[in-house]
């Protein structure tokens, strides 16, 4: 049975393109109004945030203040404070052919935006993309993931309480409503998920020229230099692998670790997973039961050897926080993109040689990771992998900075956002010259 009718979309979707006819959308005032009104909502349901997440990824309250209702209060906030800047026209040298001429740089707003939600960070991943969205002046139809039914509904009643339907709106729905909506000829498209499903949206997006943001994944390495400081790896991995059972776009989906060091790091960090994960519950839920059938089924096929973890429960959603060594490039675990608390560990002598590899099997992931105190070196280390974001020494902080900008590289995504990238990704950026 179809979620929402097709019928109901296209009444949404005309509705909006006739409000951002108004003009109403790209009104500062209105702009900065509506800002604060989603804040102050998400901050009004916080309990019922807190509760839904906990049924559908069993995240805590304090995961759920940092990674979600946190990053949607960082980007409003950081808005609001820069947002008088960023509307105001950037006047540019004249050409000398132009002159005298004067010519500006202006942001114009795309019109109704579609903003296509993954589950694994349901609030933050549907509102963050809203902020850019309403900042640029546009309008925004946001689908949520119809895999975290009790978040998505929240997602729903927040967006109701805040905003008339003509200028956001809530399509609740799976794929049926998603191929409908994506036949819509929307100006522009956010999309948050799996590579496979970004190209079935890039070839939408193209029947109507409409532009796009795809957010993605891949396999994102993580290098362990001999000089490395072990116990802060340790404590970096803890937190990247396992922090949403792994469910992150930017978690480390592979190590490598130099053979000097690996028995050592590896000892700290089984022993440090039994003491912080000991139980199967220990890091949150997998999404599906399916999900979890299909990371069993990868670790009955793996040849390396589980050093800790590996157990499973479909019927309540849990694998075990796990660590495989000895893997090779052609084990189960590294074909694709695990997205699950399972760490697939090989060892390495040649650095240069791990580059070529990590290029040639999985090229261009979302993020790479090292770790070593020459910080000159995982620099050079980090220029010579191609990836969305990178980090010497740390692991997904790069996903907290509305300083930086977020995004993939080829197979890892399209475009970026965060602070004022997201208002450059939802607007376009219109020269302008004035004769007088």
């Amino acid at each position: 049975m179809r979620m929402t009718e097709d019928s109901t979309i296209q009444t949404i979707f005309d509705k909006q393109k006739q409000f951002f006819k108004s003009g109403k959308t790209k009104e500062l005032a209105f702009k900065k109004q509506s800002l604060q009104q989603l804040k102050q909502a998400v901050l009004d349901f916080k309990e019922e945030i807190y509760v839904a997440l906990d049924l559908d990824l069993g995240k805590s309250k304090d995961f759920v203040d940092l990674s979600e209702i946190g990053e949607v209060v960082t980007e409003v906030d950081f808005a609001l404070a820069h947002i008088d800047e960023w509307v105001v026209p950037e006047k540019v040298p004249t050409y000398a052919l132009l002159e005298p001429g004067e010519c500006f740089i202006e942001h114009e707003a795309y019109g109704v935006s579609y903003i296509i939600c993954p589950f694994n960070y349901p609030v933050n991943l549907a509102f963050a993309p809203l902020v850019a969205a309403i900042a640029g002046g546009n309008t925004a139809i946001i689908k949520p993931s119809e895999s975290t039914p009790a978040t998505s509904a929240v997602i729903e009643k927040i967006v109701k309480a805040t905003f008339a339907e003509e200028h956001v709106a809530v399509v609740q729905g799976a794929q049926e409503e998603n191929t409908f909506l994506l036949s819509l000829p929307f100006d522009f498209i956010f999309f948050t998920g799996s590579p496979g499903v970004g190209k079935i949206v890039m070839q939408a997006a193209a029947k109507n020229l409409t532009p796009c943001v795809l957010e993605l994944g891949g396999k994102s390495p993580l290098i362990v230099m001999p000089d490395a400081d072990l116990e802060h790896t340790v404590n970096q991995l803890l937190f990247g692998k396992f922090a949403n059972s792994g469910q992150t776009c930017v978690a480390p989906d592979y190590m490598f670790v130099h053979e000097s060091v690996k028995q050592a790091l590896l000892e700290k960090y089984v022993a440090r997973i039994k003491q912080d994960f000991p139980n199967i519950d220990s890091n949150g839920k997998i999404i599906t039961s399916n999900q979890v059938k299909k990371l069993a089924s990868l670790l009955a096929q793996t040849q390396g050897q589980i050093l800790v973890g590996g157990a499973s429960d479909v019927t309540q959603r849990y694998v075990q926080a796990t660590v495989v060594d000895n893997v090779a490039w052609d084990d189960a675990l590294m074909q694709s993109e695990i997205f699950g608390p399972i760490l697939p560990v090989m060892s390495f002598s040649d650095i240069d040689q791990i580059i070529a590899e990590i290029n040639h099997y999985h090229p261009k992931p979302l993020a790479a990771y090292v770790f070593t105190k020459d910080v000159t070196a995982g620099r050079r280390i980090l220029s010579e992998i191609p990836s969305g974001d990178a980090i010497v020494n740390g692991v997904m902080l790069q996903a907290f900075s509305p300083y930086l900008p977020f995004g993939g590289n080829g197979t890892s995504g399209i475009g970026d956002y965060h602070g004022y990238f997201g208002y450059l990704a939802f607007t376009h950026r219109k020269s302008v010259i004035v004769f007088a």
